[in-house]
Protein backbone atom coordinates (compact mmCIF):
# COMPACT_ATOMS: atom_id res chain seq x y z
CA UNK A 1 0.00 0.00 0.00
CA UNK A 2 1.40 3.40 -1.01
CA UNK A 3 1.85 6.24 1.44
CA UNK A 4 -0.87 8.28 -0.32
CA UNK A 5 -3.37 5.40 -0.09
CA UNK A 6 -2.51 4.90 3.56
CA UNK A 7 -3.07 8.60 4.30
CA UNK A 8 -6.40 8.59 2.46
CA UNK A 9 -7.58 5.53 4.38
CA UNK A 10 -6.51 7.09 7.68
CA UNK A 11 -8.36 10.32 6.90
CA UNK A 12 -11.54 8.39 6.00
CA UNK A 13 -11.41 6.39 9.25
CA UNK A 14 -10.79 9.53 11.30
CA UNK A 15 -13.67 11.33 9.56
CA UNK A 16 -15.99 8.39 10.23
CA UNK A 17 -14.92 8.30 13.89
CA UNK A 18 -15.41 12.04 14.36
CA UNK A 19 -18.77 12.02 12.55
CA UNK A 20 -19.99 9.09 14.66
CA UNK A 21 -19.03 10.83 17.89
CA UNK A 22 -20.63 14.06 16.63
CA UNK A 23 -23.92 12.35 15.84
CA UNK A 24 -23.98 10.52 19.17
CA UNK A 25 -23.32 13.63 21.22
CA UNK A 26 -25.54 15.89 19.18
CA UNK A 27 -28.44 13.59 18.23
CA UNK A 28 -29.80 12.88 21.69
CA UNK A 29 -33.21 13.73 20.33
CA UNK A 30 -36.61 12.46 19.33
CA UNK A 31 -38.86 11.35 22.15
CA UNK A 32 -36.05 11.87 24.69
CA UNK A 33 -36.05 15.61 24.05
CA UNK A 34 -39.85 15.81 24.05
CA UNK A 35 -40.08 13.99 27.38
CA UNK A 36 -37.23 15.99 28.88
CA UNK A 37 -39.03 19.23 27.94
CA UNK A 38 -42.44 18.01 29.11
CA UNK A 39 -42.45 20.26 32.24
CA UNK A 40 -41.56 23.19 29.97
CA UNK A 41 -44.27 22.44 27.40
CA UNK A 42 -46.78 22.04 30.22
CA UNK A 43 -45.80 25.46 31.62
CA UNK A 44 -45.93 27.42 28.33
CA UNK A 45 -48.37 25.56 26.06
CA UNK A 46 -50.68 28.09 24.35
CA UNK A 47 -53.80 26.02 25.10
CA UNK A 48 -53.47 27.00 28.78
CA UNK A 49 -53.57 30.73 27.91
CA UNK A 50 -57.07 30.84 26.43
CA UNK A 51 -58.08 33.83 28.55
CA UNK A 52 -54.93 35.78 27.59
CA UNK A 53 -54.76 36.06 23.76
CA UNK A 54 -51.62 38.24 23.68
CA UNK A 55 -49.59 35.92 25.92
CA UNK A 56 -50.97 32.92 24.04
CA UNK A 57 -49.79 34.35 20.74
CA UNK A 58 -46.32 35.15 22.13
CA UNK A 59 -45.91 31.56 23.39
CA UNK A 60 -47.26 30.12 20.14
CA UNK A 61 -44.77 32.06 18.00
CA UNK A 62 -41.86 31.40 20.37
CA UNK A 63 -42.62 27.67 20.43
CA UNK A 64 -42.51 27.53 16.61
CA UNK A 65 -39.11 29.21 16.63
CA UNK A 66 -37.82 27.00 19.44
CA UNK A 67 -38.97 23.80 17.75
CA UNK A 68 -37.22 24.86 14.56
CA UNK A 69 -34.08 25.69 16.55
CA UNK A 70 -34.05 22.27 18.23
CA UNK A 71 -34.77 20.54 14.93
CA UNK A 72 -31.76 22.24 13.32
CA UNK A 73 -29.59 21.40 16.33
CA UNK A 74 -30.44 17.71 16.02
CA UNK A 75 -29.51 17.44 12.32
CA UNK A 76 -26.32 15.42 11.83
CA UNK A 77 -23.57 17.52 10.34
CA UNK A 78 -25.39 20.82 10.84
CA UNK A 79 -23.30 23.89 11.47
CA UNK A 80 -23.27 25.68 14.81
CA UNK A 81 -26.32 27.91 15.13
CA UNK A 82 -26.26 31.58 15.95
CA UNK A 83 -27.37 32.55 19.48
CA UNK A 84 -31.13 33.07 19.53
CA UNK A 85 -33.30 34.87 22.08
CA UNK A 86 -36.69 33.53 23.17
CA UNK A 87 -39.49 35.00 25.29
CA UNK A 88 -42.23 33.01 27.01
CA UNK A 89 -45.00 33.46 29.54
CA UNK A 90 -44.57 30.63 32.04
CA UNK A 91 -47.48 29.32 34.12
CA UNK A 92 -47.00 28.72 37.83
CA UNK A 93 -47.06 24.89 37.85
CA UNK A 94 -46.11 24.66 41.52
CA UNK A 95 -48.52 26.71 43.58
CA UNK A 96 -46.70 25.97 46.86
CA UNK A 97 -43.72 28.09 45.80
CA UNK A 98 -44.44 31.77 45.37
CA UNK A 99 -42.51 33.45 42.59
CA UNK A 100 -41.46 37.06 43.16
CA UNK A 101 -41.94 37.94 39.50
CA UNK A 102 -45.27 36.13 39.16
CA UNK A 103 -47.98 38.28 37.59
CA UNK A 104 -51.45 38.52 39.09
CA UNK A 105 -52.74 36.48 36.17
CA UNK A 106 -50.80 33.41 37.36
CA UNK A 107 -47.80 33.46 35.01
CA UNK A 108 -44.47 35.23 34.63
CA UNK A 109 -42.48 36.57 31.72
CA UNK A 110 -39.18 34.80 30.98
CA UNK A 111 -36.57 35.64 28.33
CA UNK A 112 -33.40 33.68 27.62
CA UNK A 113 -30.76 33.29 24.90
CA UNK A 114 -29.67 29.86 23.67
CA UNK A 115 -26.06 29.31 22.59
CA UNK A 116 -26.03 26.07 20.61
CA UNK A 117 -23.56 23.51 21.98
CA UNK A 118 -25.44 20.24 22.01
CA UNK A 119 -29.04 19.10 22.48
CA UNK A 120 -28.57 17.97 26.08
CA UNK A 121 -27.12 21.23 27.40
CA UNK A 122 -29.64 23.26 25.37
CA UNK A 123 -32.59 21.41 26.92
CA UNK A 124 -31.07 21.88 30.38
CA UNK A 125 -30.61 25.62 29.74
CA UNK A 126 -34.26 25.95 28.71
CA UNK A 127 -35.51 24.27 31.89
CA UNK A 128 -33.19 26.23 34.18
CA UNK A 129 -34.04 29.54 32.52
CA UNK A 130 -37.70 28.92 33.36
CA UNK A 131 -36.91 27.73 36.91
CA UNK A 132 -38.20 24.26 36.08
CA UNK A 133 -36.87 20.97 37.55
CA UNK A 134 -33.90 19.31 35.85
CA UNK A 135 -33.54 16.23 38.08
CA UNK A 136 -35.07 13.99 35.41
CA UNK A 137 -32.23 14.96 33.06
CA UNK A 138 -29.80 12.67 34.89
CA UNK A 139 -30.96 9.63 32.90
CA UNK A 140 -30.34 11.48 29.63
CA UNK A 141 -26.89 12.58 30.81
CA UNK A 142 -26.11 8.94 31.52
CA UNK A 143 -27.16 8.00 28.01
CA UNK A 144 -24.94 10.71 26.55
CA UNK A 145 -21.95 9.54 28.58
CA UNK A 146 -22.57 5.99 27.41
CA UNK A 147 -22.55 7.19 23.78
CA UNK A 148 -19.21 8.86 24.36
CA UNK A 149 -17.75 5.61 25.69
CA UNK A 150 -19.02 3.67 22.63
CA UNK A 151 -17.74 5.57 19.62
CA UNK A 152 -18.00 2.55 17.31
CA UNK A 153 -21.77 2.30 17.60
CA UNK A 154 -23.64 3.49 14.51
CA UNK A 155 -26.47 5.40 16.20
CA UNK A 156 -27.34 6.23 19.80
CA UNK A 157 -29.64 3.86 21.69
CA UNK A 158 -33.16 5.26 21.42
CA UNK A 159 -35.72 4.71 24.17
CA UNK A 160 -38.67 7.06 24.61
CA UNK A 161 -39.39 8.04 28.22
CA UNK A 162 -42.95 7.83 29.52
CA UNK A 163 -43.12 8.80 33.16
CA UNK A 164 -45.00 6.46 35.45
CA UNK A 165 -47.81 7.93 37.58
CA UNK A 166 -45.72 7.17 40.68
CA UNK A 167 -43.14 9.71 39.46
CA UNK A 168 -45.64 12.55 39.87
CA UNK A 169 -46.90 11.17 43.18
CA UNK A 170 -43.35 10.98 44.55
CA UNK A 171 -42.02 14.31 43.21
CA UNK A 172 -45.19 16.34 43.67
CA UNK A 173 -45.07 17.56 40.06
CA UNK A 174 -48.34 17.84 38.19
CA UNK A 175 -49.10 15.22 35.58
CA UNK A 176 -49.73 17.20 32.35
CA UNK A 177 -51.68 14.37 30.71
CA UNK A 178 -54.01 14.09 33.70
CA UNK A 179 -54.54 17.86 33.88
CA UNK A 180 -55.34 18.05 30.18
CA UNK A 181 -57.90 15.27 30.58
CA UNK A 182 -59.42 17.03 33.60
CA UNK A 183 -59.61 20.29 31.64
CA UNK A 184 -61.41 18.54 28.78
CA UNK A 185 -63.88 16.87 31.16
CA UNK A 186 -64.55 20.17 32.94
CA UNK A 187 -65.11 22.11 29.71
CA UNK A 188 -68.67 23.49 29.64
CA UNK A 189 -71.19 22.99 26.85
CA UNK A 190 -71.59 25.84 24.36
CA UNK A 191 -75.10 26.70 25.53
CA UNK A 192 -74.02 26.86 29.20
CA UNK A 193 -70.96 28.96 28.40
CA UNK A 194 -73.03 31.37 26.31
CA UNK A 195 -75.60 31.78 29.07
CA UNK A 196 -72.83 32.65 31.53
CA UNK A 197 -70.83 34.96 29.25
CA UNK A 198 -73.25 36.50 26.73
CA UNK A 199 -74.19 39.45 29.03
CA UNK A 200 -70.51 40.39 29.47
CA UNK A 201 -69.86 40.04 25.73
CA UNK A 202 -72.88 42.17 24.82
CA UNK A 203 -71.83 44.88 27.30
CA UNK A 204 -68.25 45.00 25.98
CA UNK A 205 -69.47 44.99 22.39
CA UNK A 206 -71.79 47.94 23.01
CA UNK A 207 -68.97 49.88 24.66
CA UNK A 208 -66.67 49.21 21.68
CA UNK A 209 -69.09 50.41 18.99
CA UNK A 210 -67.85 54.07 18.92
CA UNK A 211 -64.24 52.84 18.61
CA UNK A 212 -65.20 50.42 15.85
CA UNK A 213 -66.86 53.24 13.90
CA UNK A 214 -63.83 55.46 14.39
CA UNK A 215 -61.50 52.67 13.22
CA UNK A 216 -63.61 52.07 10.11
CA UNK A 217 -63.67 55.80 9.30
CA UNK A 218 -59.90 56.23 9.73
CA UNK A 219 -59.11 53.15 7.65
CA UNK A 220 -61.33 54.24 4.76
CA UNK A 221 -60.00 57.79 4.93
CA UNK A 222 -56.34 56.71 4.78
CA UNK A 223 -56.94 54.15 2.02
CA UNK A 224 -58.75 56.69 -0.13
CA UNK A 225 -56.39 59.61 0.51
CA UNK A 226 -53.18 57.69 -0.30
CA UNK A 227 -54.60 55.03 -2.68
CA UNK A 228 -53.69 52.16 -0.33
CA UNK A 229 -54.66 48.64 -1.34
CA UNK A 230 -55.62 47.78 2.25
CA UNK A 231 -54.70 48.15 5.91
CA UNK A 232 -54.53 45.23 8.26
CA UNK A 233 -52.79 44.00 11.41
CA UNK A 234 -50.27 41.26 12.07
CA UNK A 235 -51.66 40.45 15.52
CA UNK A 236 -55.09 40.24 17.11
CA UNK A 237 -54.89 43.61 18.83
CA UNK A 238 -58.00 45.16 20.34
CA UNK A 239 -60.05 47.87 18.63
CA UNK A 240 -58.66 50.61 20.89
CA UNK A 241 -55.09 49.58 20.05
CA UNK A 242 -55.86 49.53 16.32
CA UNK A 243 -57.50 52.96 16.52
CA UNK A 244 -54.38 54.40 18.17
CA UNK A 245 -52.20 53.02 15.37
CA UNK A 246 -54.46 54.46 12.66
CA UNK A 247 -54.59 57.82 14.47
CA UNK A 248 -50.79 57.88 14.64
CA UNK A 249 -50.53 57.26 10.88
CA UNK A 250 -53.21 59.88 10.26
CA UNK A 251 -51.29 62.48 12.30
CA UNK A 252 -48.13 61.73 10.32
CA UNK A 253 -50.06 62.18 7.06
CA UNK A 254 -51.21 65.61 8.24
CA UNK A 255 -47.79 66.72 9.47
CA UNK A 256 -45.81 65.32 6.51
CA UNK A 257 -48.15 64.33 3.66
CA UNK A 258 -45.23 64.06 1.17
CA UNK A 259 -43.77 61.19 3.18
CA UNK A 260 -46.76 58.94 2.47
CA UNK A 261 -46.74 59.43 -1.30
CA UNK A 262 -44.59 56.31 -1.78
CA UNK A 263 -47.27 54.18 -0.08
CA UNK A 264 -49.56 54.39 -3.09
CA UNK A 265 -50.79 50.94 -4.17
CA UNK A 266 -49.31 49.15 -1.17
CA UNK A 267 -50.97 47.21 1.64
CA UNK A 268 -49.98 48.59 5.03
CA UNK A 269 -49.54 46.12 7.89
CA UNK A 270 -49.13 47.21 11.49
CA UNK A 271 -46.57 44.70 12.76
CA UNK A 272 -43.80 44.08 15.30
CA UNK A 273 -41.11 45.61 13.09
CA UNK A 274 -40.88 48.08 10.22
CA UNK A 275 -39.89 47.05 6.70
CA UNK A 276 -41.36 45.16 3.76
CA UNK A 277 -42.40 41.52 4.03
CA UNK A 278 -42.09 38.75 1.47
CA UNK A 279 -45.55 39.55 0.09
CA UNK A 280 -44.55 43.14 -0.69
CA UNK A 281 -46.65 44.64 2.11
CA UNK A 282 -45.27 47.66 3.99
CA UNK A 283 -44.88 46.83 7.68
CA UNK A 284 -45.10 49.62 10.24
CA UNK A 285 -43.62 48.67 13.60
CA UNK A 286 -46.09 49.57 16.32
CA UNK A 287 -43.24 50.43 18.72
CA UNK A 288 -41.52 52.73 16.21
CA UNK A 289 -41.89 56.53 16.15
CA UNK A 290 -42.86 58.75 13.22
CA UNK A 291 -39.22 59.41 12.33
CA UNK A 292 -38.59 55.69 11.78
CA UNK A 293 -41.74 55.33 9.68
CA UNK A 294 -40.66 58.31 7.55
CA UNK A 295 -37.23 56.75 6.97
CA UNK A 296 -38.99 53.55 5.85
CA UNK A 297 -41.17 55.48 3.37
CA UNK A 298 -38.04 57.07 1.88
CA UNK A 299 -36.54 53.61 1.31
CA UNK A 300 -39.65 52.20 -0.39
CA UNK A 301 -38.31 52.71 -3.95
CA UNK A 302 -35.32 50.49 -3.14
CA UNK A 303 -37.64 47.95 -1.50
CA UNK A 304 -39.77 47.90 -4.66
CA UNK A 305 -36.66 47.26 -6.73
CA UNK A 306 -35.83 44.31 -4.46
CA UNK A 307 -39.40 43.06 -4.81
CA UNK A 308 -39.09 43.17 -8.61
CA UNK A 309 -35.91 41.10 -8.38
CA UNK A 310 -37.69 38.52 -6.22
CA UNK A 311 -40.47 38.28 -8.80
CA UNK A 312 -37.88 37.77 -11.54
CA UNK A 313 -36.24 34.99 -9.53
CA UNK A 314 -39.62 33.32 -9.01
CA UNK A 315 -40.21 33.36 -12.76
CA UNK A 316 -36.77 31.86 -13.45
CA UNK A 317 -37.32 29.12 -10.85
CA UNK A 318 -40.74 28.37 -12.34
CA UNK A 319 -39.19 27.95 -15.79
CA UNK A 320 -36.56 25.58 -14.41
CA UNK A 321 -39.09 23.50 -12.45
CA UNK A 322 -41.82 22.80 -14.98
CA UNK A 323 -44.06 25.79 -14.27
CA UNK A 324 -44.42 25.35 -10.50
CA UNK A 325 -45.05 28.64 -8.66
CA UNK A 326 -43.04 29.83 -5.65
CA UNK A 327 -45.39 31.21 -3.00
CA UNK A 328 -45.08 32.65 0.49
CA UNK A 329 -48.11 32.49 2.79
CA UNK A 330 -47.74 34.65 5.91
CA UNK A 331 -50.38 32.68 7.84
CA UNK A 332 -48.37 29.44 7.48
CA UNK A 333 -45.22 30.72 9.13
CA UNK A 334 -43.43 33.67 10.74
CA UNK A 335 -43.23 37.03 8.98
CA UNK A 336 -40.32 37.00 6.51
CA UNK A 337 -38.68 40.31 5.48
CA UNK A 338 -38.27 40.85 1.73
CA UNK A 339 -34.46 40.76 2.02
CA UNK A 340 -34.53 37.30 3.61
CA UNK A 341 -37.01 36.10 0.99
CA UNK A 342 -34.78 37.37 -1.80
CA UNK A 343 -31.71 35.69 -0.26
CA UNK A 344 -33.57 32.36 -0.03
CA UNK A 345 -34.76 32.61 -3.65
CA UNK A 346 -31.29 33.57 -4.87
CA UNK A 347 -29.63 30.64 -3.04
CA UNK A 348 -32.21 28.20 -4.39
CA UNK A 349 -31.91 29.57 -7.95
CA UNK A 350 -28.12 29.20 -7.93
CA UNK A 351 -28.51 25.68 -6.57
CA UNK A 352 -30.82 24.78 -9.47
CA UNK A 353 -28.45 26.28 -12.05
CA UNK A 354 -25.62 24.06 -10.78
CA UNK A 355 -27.40 20.98 -12.21
CA UNK A 356 -29.26 20.45 -15.46
CA UNK A 357 -32.81 19.29 -14.76
CA UNK A 358 -35.01 17.65 -17.36
CA UNK A 359 -38.54 18.75 -16.62
CA UNK A 360 -41.25 19.43 -19.19
CA UNK A 361 -41.95 23.19 -19.23
CA UNK A 362 -45.59 22.71 -18.12
CA UNK A 363 -45.43 19.39 -16.27
CA UNK A 364 -45.88 21.02 -12.83
CA UNK A 365 -48.08 23.94 -13.89
CA UNK A 366 -50.83 24.69 -11.40
CA UNK A 367 -48.76 23.50 -8.42
CA UNK A 368 -46.97 25.65 -5.85
CA UNK A 369 -44.08 25.43 -3.42
CA UNK A 370 -42.71 27.28 -0.40
CA UNK A 371 -39.01 27.67 0.39
CA UNK A 372 -37.54 27.13 3.84
CA UNK A 373 -33.93 27.59 4.86
CA UNK A 374 -34.06 25.28 7.89
CA UNK A 375 -35.61 22.19 6.30
CA UNK A 376 -33.59 19.13 5.32
CA UNK A 377 -35.95 17.07 3.14
CA UNK A 378 -38.78 18.10 0.78
CA UNK A 379 -42.35 17.44 1.92
CA UNK A 380 -45.87 17.76 0.56
CA UNK A 381 -48.19 19.83 2.75
CA UNK A 382 -51.71 18.61 3.42
CA UNK A 383 -53.00 21.71 1.57
CA UNK A 384 -51.25 20.59 -1.62
CA UNK A 385 -48.16 22.80 -1.79
CA UNK A 386 -44.59 21.55 -1.56
CA UNK A 387 -42.21 22.69 1.17
CA UNK A 388 -38.66 22.68 -0.17
CA UNK A 389 -35.25 23.40 1.36
CA UNK A 390 -33.15 26.06 -0.38
CA UNK A 391 -30.20 23.64 -0.27
CA UNK A 392 -32.12 20.60 -1.57
CA UNK A 393 -30.28 18.43 -4.10
CA UNK A 394 -31.79 19.35 -7.53
CA UNK A 395 -31.97 15.79 -8.87
CA UNK A 396 -33.58 14.47 -5.68
CA UNK A 397 -35.97 17.42 -5.82
CA UNK A 398 -36.91 16.61 -9.41
CA UNK A 399 -37.65 12.98 -8.50
CA UNK A 400 -39.71 14.06 -5.47
CA UNK A 401 -41.78 16.62 -7.41
CA UNK A 402 -42.51 14.20 -10.26
CA UNK A 403 -43.47 11.32 -7.96
CA UNK A 404 -45.77 13.47 -5.81
CA UNK A 405 -47.28 15.72 -8.49
CA UNK A 406 -50.46 13.63 -8.85
CA UNK A 407 -51.05 13.55 -5.09
CA UNK A 408 -50.40 17.30 -4.90
CA UNK A 409 -53.03 18.02 -7.56
CA UNK A 410 -55.57 15.88 -5.70
CA UNK A 411 -54.87 17.76 -2.46
CA UNK A 412 -55.16 21.12 -4.23
CA UNK A 413 -58.55 20.13 -5.65
CA UNK A 414 -59.66 18.94 -2.24
CA UNK A 415 -58.40 22.17 -0.63
CA UNK A 416 -60.23 24.35 -3.15
CA UNK A 417 -63.40 22.33 -2.67
CA UNK A 418 -63.17 22.65 1.13
CA UNK A 419 -62.48 26.38 0.92
CA UNK A 420 -65.52 26.92 -1.33
CA UNK A 421 -67.71 24.86 1.00
CA UNK A 422 -66.32 26.71 4.01
CA UNK A 423 -67.01 30.15 2.50
CA UNK A 424 -70.56 29.17 1.56
CA UNK A 425 -71.35 27.64 4.95
CA UNK A 426 -69.88 30.62 6.81
CA UNK A 427 -72.14 32.90 4.78
CA UNK A 428 -75.17 30.77 5.70
CA UNK A 429 -74.16 30.82 9.39
CA UNK A 430 -73.69 34.58 9.33
CA UNK A 431 -77.19 35.14 8.01
CA UNK A 432 -79.07 32.36 9.82
CA UNK A 433 -77.58 33.12 13.24
CA UNK A 434 -77.71 36.94 12.75
CA UNK A 435 -74.01 37.37 13.58
CA UNK A 436 -72.11 40.63 13.10
CA UNK A 437 -69.13 38.68 11.79
CA UNK A 438 -67.82 35.11 11.70
CA UNK A 439 -64.12 34.36 11.41
CA UNK A 440 -61.61 31.72 12.42
CA UNK A 441 -58.02 31.52 13.61
CA UNK A 442 -55.42 30.38 11.04
CA UNK A 443 -54.78 27.23 13.09
CA UNK A 444 -58.38 26.04 12.51
CA UNK A 445 -58.53 23.93 9.36
CA UNK A 446 -61.28 24.06 6.73
CA UNK A 447 -62.67 20.66 7.75
CA UNK A 448 -62.77 21.72 11.41
CA UNK A 449 -64.54 24.96 10.49
CA UNK A 450 -67.10 23.04 8.41
CA UNK A 451 -67.89 20.73 11.34
CA UNK A 452 -68.26 23.72 13.66
CA UNK A 453 -70.57 25.65 11.32
CA UNK A 454 -72.79 22.65 10.63
CA UNK A 455 -73.28 22.10 14.36
CA UNK A 456 -73.92 25.81 14.98
CA UNK A 457 -76.70 25.74 12.40
CA UNK A 458 -78.26 22.76 14.16
CA UNK A 459 -78.07 24.34 17.63
CA UNK A 460 -79.10 27.88 16.48
CA UNK A 461 -78.36 29.62 19.76
CA UNK A 462 -80.05 33.06 19.95
CA UNK A 463 -77.40 34.23 22.44
CA UNK A 464 -74.88 34.90 19.64
CA UNK A 465 -77.11 37.29 17.69
CA UNK A 466 -75.48 40.62 16.89
CA UNK A 467 -72.02 39.56 18.13
CA UNK A 468 -68.65 38.95 16.49
CA UNK A 469 -67.73 35.26 16.70
CA UNK A 470 -64.27 33.78 16.13
CA UNK A 471 -63.81 30.00 15.92
CA UNK A 472 -60.69 29.00 17.80
CA UNK A 473 -59.48 26.28 20.17
CA UNK A 474 -60.74 27.81 23.42
CA UNK A 475 -63.54 29.81 25.05
CA UNK A 476 -62.94 33.49 25.67
CA UNK A 477 -64.68 36.87 25.75
CA UNK A 478 -62.28 39.37 24.18
CA UNK A 479 -61.86 42.93 25.43
CA UNK A 480 -64.15 44.30 22.69
CA UNK A 481 -66.91 41.73 23.20
CA UNK A 482 -65.85 39.29 20.49
CA UNK A 483 -66.66 35.66 21.33
CA UNK A 484 -64.03 32.97 20.89
CA UNK A 485 -65.42 29.43 20.85
CA UNK A 486 -63.58 26.13 20.24
CA UNK A 487 -64.31 24.48 16.92
CA UNK A 488 -65.09 21.19 18.72
CA UNK A 489 -67.41 22.73 21.34
CA UNK A 490 -69.55 20.41 23.46
CA UNK A 491 -73.26 20.23 22.74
Amino acid sequence: MSVVSLLRRTVRLESRYVATRFVQQRALSGADVINALRPFYFAVHPDFFGQYPREREVNENSLKRLNGYLENLQKPGSRLLQPMKFSFYVRDTNSSDTQPDLLTSGFRSVSFTLHARDVLSTVTDILRSCSLPVEHMESLKGSAEACKRLPEAGTPFYRPIKWDKSYYAFTGFRDPEEELQQAKRAEPTLSLWLRNNEPEAAKKHSASLPRREEMKRLKEELCQKFSLADIWWQRSWGVAHRCCQLQSLSRLSQQNPEALVHLQGHTVVFADQSGMNASGHVMLGTMDVHHQWTKLFERLPSYRSLQQQTEWLKERISLLLGGIQVIHVESLGPVQPIAEHYAALNTFHKNLLSRRLRLHPRSLQGLSMMLETDRSTPTLHEMGHFIISTSCDPHKLQAFLQSHAHEARQRVRRRNQLQDEEAELMKVCLQSLSLRSLSKEPSVSCSQMLQCCERLLVQRSPLMQGLHVCVSHFYSVMQDGDLCIPWDWKS
